[in-house]
């Protein structure tokens, strides 16, 4: 498989790690769309949230709370962040390896794109 996020994750390209334990692991963007923007990405591969069964359930509960705990080390609670899961090329996808996206440190609007 020659997946982006899965050779992250496994040490063969290069990425500023900022938290991993068993489940995940939390990268910043080389592309940030805000001030403060991360990935916090499931060692499980799933292309998308299409492909979440019902055993993802812990996984996918996990990648939000760790989502939320990135955003309170990093100052966002006061002010409020985002949380975004692309799903599919129309959604704005272009790793297809399931992720959760972080967003803070701006104001953000309604509707999004």
């Amino acid at each position: 498989m020659d997946c982006l996020f899965c050779r992250i994750i496994d040490r063969k390209l290069p990425a500023r790690i900022v938290h991993e334990d068993e489940r995940v692991v939390a990268i910043e963007d080389i592309h940030p769309q805000a001030p403060v923007h991360l990935l916090v990405i499931p060692r499980k591969h799933l292309a998308s949230l299409r492909e979440a069964v019902t055993e993802d359930e812990a996984l996918l509960g996990h990648l939000t709370l760790v989502a939320a705990q990135l955003a309170r080390e990093r100052g966002l609670e006061s002010k409020g962040y985002r949380t975004v899961i692309n799903n599919g090329t129309w959604a704005g996808q272009s790793v297809f390896h399931l992720h959760v996206h972080v967003l803070g440190g701006r104001t953000f609007h309604w509707p999004p794109g």
